[in-house]
């Protein structure tokens, strides 16, 4: 049998196993929750430990404390998970009802029995180190959960801000390797104007560019934090000096630029600004997936589609087919990309469906983004190591496209009209010639004028 511990609530007693750092409040919301079987984001759980470091710092500071080696013994605790080493003892699933308040019960009870390690005291002797009176003094669920969600999301955006600039200047890379690879420009999926293949990796450059200062941009929208509202952000049960510096604390410890809300009501009860962040995510995911979905466009075939592109061989692609490869990374991306649209729709529902003072559904919020970031951090990242540093060009064939097809005209209409570029295309469709063969035949150009009007530099100039 496994040795246990007794604790007990509001609601009652419960056995608790001995060695625990959890206690009955986090046992019950494990009984209570059993609907995602995701943990918390590991994190969220740091960014909660820098949280509960900040509040205990400040508390010890102001004297709260006439224990100072409990003081100190909780401060480590809290240390200790905001390095991540205490993780392993939150259990409660991400999806929990209560606006986070498990969430902080389990963090408040892990901190309190870690301390109560720390002193060398028996786990569970509440009455030395108290999960309530001790580790959530002058707090509360309300606002130590969105407070410690917009520091984990700060730390993982700015992750993702690095990774869509390095995925930035792999297409910059490869602008520089295809500017001279002239080739079919295509509208509404037809041929149209000649264009090089470099602009085109250009342009996927300056959309991601887009997303990065979005992103970074970010950080202004979430460093308005919360902490020292307690419950409805009226800083009930905490003393002025604790709610005027433990933010100031908080910012110290953490090297982000987080500053108090000045209407503590405003930032406990609304959650809009989950909702512009995850907006913002959203866009990025859209680049994402049209840009991966135009490189398997262009790398398709590659016998019997586009095949301008070679996209990295990294796994056979059929069971039945020999010599199958698919386009697996960005098929990956794509289904990133959809998953985070689909979060951002959930995180707009859960953040207009907060109610009066408290929005009830932060835990869906948070999971929902730190996914999202996460998913777009990865992808992004995979996107660049696997797929597109690795691309390369099929010149040929981006040639000879531009040989035998009809948007190849287009470029001579400025040196030879209208009405005689038409005349070219009918001496095309009726006697198989390429462009340029029935070109020259037609005497309106010659094979050097021709050349000259197909050049990289002449495609791309702006104007004519």
């Amino acid at each position: 049998m496994v040795n246990t511990r007794e604790e007990s609530d509001f609601i009652g007693k419960k056995q608790i196993p001995a060695n625990a750092l959890w206690g009955i409040h986090t046992a019950r919301a494990v009984e209570n929750f059993p609907i995602s079987g995701q943990q918390l984001h590991p994190e969220l759980i740091k960014a909660y430990g820098e949280v509960k470091l900040a509040c205990a710092q400040t508390n010890n500071t102001l004297d709260f404390w006439e224990d100072k080696t409990k003081a100190e013994a909780i401060e480590k605790a809290a240390f200790e998970m905001s390095q991540g080493l205490l993780n392993e003892h939150i259990l409660v699933d991400a999806l929990q009802g209560g606006a986070g308040t498990s969430t902080n019960m389990n963090v408040n009870e892990v901190l309190a029995n870690r301390a109560l390690q720390i002193l060398g005291k028996e786990l569970g002797n509440y009455k030395a180190v108290s999960p309530l009176d001790d580790i959530n003094l002058h707090q509360s669920t309300n606002d130590t959960y969105p407070t410690a969600l917009k520091v984990a999301a700060i730390r993982l955006l700015r992750e993702l801000e690095q990774n869509l600039l390095n995925l930035q200047e792999a297409f910059q890379q490869k602008e520089k390797e295809f500017a001279h690879i002239v080739k079919i420009g295509r509208t509404q999926l037809q041929d149209a104007v000649l264009t090089t293949l470099g602009r085109e990796m250009s342009a996927y450059a300056e959309a991601l560019n887009r997303d990065r200062w979005r992103i970074y941009k970010c950080e202004e929208r979430l460093r308005v934090v919360n902490l020292g509202g307690t419950a409805i952000g009226t800083g009930l049960g905490a003393p002025k000096q604790f709610i005027f510096r433990v933010v100031d604390k908080l910012r110290e410890n953490t090297n982000i630029g987080l500053a108090r809300s000045e209407n503590l009501i405003d930032g406990t009860q609304n959650a809009d600004v989950f909702v512009e962040v995850s907006g913002i995510l959203k866009a990025c995911a859209v680049n994402l997936l049209k840009i991966s979905n135009d490189l398997r466009l262009l790398s398709s075939g590659p016998h019997a589609g586009l095949g301008e592109i070679n996209l990295p061989q990294l796994q056979a692609g059929s069971s039945i087919m020999p010599g199958k490869v698919n386009p697996v990374i960005p098929e990956a991306v794509v289904q990133a990309a959809m998953k985070v649209m689909g979060n951002d729709q959930v995180i707009a529902q859960a953040c207009s469906a907060g109610n009066l003072e408290l929005n009830p559904f932060m835990p869906l919020i948070a999971h929902s983004l730190l996914e999202s970031v996460d998913l777009l951090k990865n992808a992004s990242k995979l996107f660049n190591e696997k797929c597109v540093s690795y691309v390369t060009a099929n010149a040929d064939v981006c040639r000879m496209r531009v040989h035998n097809s009809t948007a190849t005209i287009t470029a001579l209409v400025p040196k030879i009209g209208y009405e005689r570029c038409s005349e070219i295309v009918k001496m095309v469709e009726n006697s198989g010639l390429s462009i340029k063969e029935a070109a020259l035949k037609s005497g309106h150009l010659t094979a050097s004028e021709f050349d000259e009007l197909i050049t990289p530099e002449a495609v791309c100039r702006l104007g004519n």
